[in-house]
């Protein structure tokens, strides 16, 4: 029960060889074990222990769209649209060795899947950190026409300076912190104004004890929280929080990248329903069981 004393000392024990990257991941992990064990010993699920619910249901956003050829781009995204979600979001396969020919080609994306989900669709795109800010101011004005939600991780996570130029453009609204792993960066981050949108992930920042304490730093800056990945450790996150409007999903599809690997290891993640995923108020902890090993043998064969 005593999970803040806890945190602080692994994190104080930790400092010469943690604070960012593997050190504050394995933190994390710890500190997950501990609210998840805290709800069960309380039976409440996570998001009650930290305030309740903000929402009636958490909207999230189809992040599912990769590269690919732009006729199957178009049947998938707009699939996802016709499932009721109102945002959805797809990864860039171009950067800066490409040149123009790559800039097009990026565009061919966004113009695809803008044509698929229509005008009343939100749509984001995913650098990951694949760009400079030379290439990337170019071409967020390039897609300034596409009325996107927001363009992620541009360039890579040190740059705050970048970050902040490319915010101040004003061409499209810039997110980033998912390579971010500690209170003190994002107040750093938050100082510089370096995003419109922060994107910390609970299983790297240092679990539920840190998260909440950057989500309501972010909201006293007027920034909104939106996780990076789903999962239950996000969700309960965003929804105790006025600063999150949407969560990330990953719909459940044959394990490809990786991503999806949660569905075949828990039992209890929520499947979205018309854009939105719902907790439950009775399940404790994160409201998640281990699926058998039997069980899991047969779902990867």
């Amino acid at each position: 029960m005593d999970s803040e004393y806890i945190w602080q000392s692994m994190y104080r024990r930790t400092l010469p060889f943690g604070r960012k990257g593997i050190g504050m991941t394995a933190i994390s992990a710890v500190d997950l074990a501990i609210w998840d064990a805290k709800g069960k010993m309380l039976d409440q699920p996570v998001f009650r222990l930290l305030g309740g619910r903000t929402k009636a249901k958490l909207p999230v956003y189809a992040s599912r769209l990769y590269s690919q050829p732009l006729e199957t781009l178009f049947t998938e995204a707009k699939a996802y649209a016709d499932e009721g979600f109102k945002a959805v979001k797809i990864r860039f396969g171009w950067g800066p060795k490409d040149g123009l020919e790559g800039m097009r080609h990026n565009l061919d994306l966004v113009r695809t899947t803008r044509e698929a989900v229509g005008e009343d669709v939100d749509i984001m795109a995913d650098c990951y950190m694949g760009w400079n800010v030379e290439y990337a101011r170019r071409m967020l004005r390039l897609l300034e026409p596409f009325n996107m939600r927001w363009v992620e991780e541009p360039v890579i996570a040190d740059d705050l300076a970048g970050y902040a130029e490319l915010r101040g453009l004003g061409h499209v609204a810039i997110s980033g912190g998912e390579h971010e792993y500690s209170l003190h960066g994002f107040r750093h981050a938050l100082d510089l104004r370096a995003y419109d949108i922060v994107q910390f992930d609970v299983n790297r920042v240092g679990g539920i004890t840190a998260a909440k304490k950057i989500a309501d730093l972010c909201e006293a800056h007027d920034i909104p929280v939106i996780p990076h990945a789903g999962q239950m450790h996000n969700y309960h996150i965003s929804m105790s929080s006025y600063a999150a409007p949407i969560s990330e999903y990953f719909p459940k599809v044959p394990v490809e990248v990786g991503n999806e690997l949660f569905w075949y290891i828990f039992d209890g993640e929520p499947v979205a329903e018309d854009g939105h995923v719902n907790l439950s108020d009775t399940a404790p902890g994160f409201g998640l069981t281990l699926k058998s090993p039997d069980e899991n043998f047969k779902l990867t064969r």
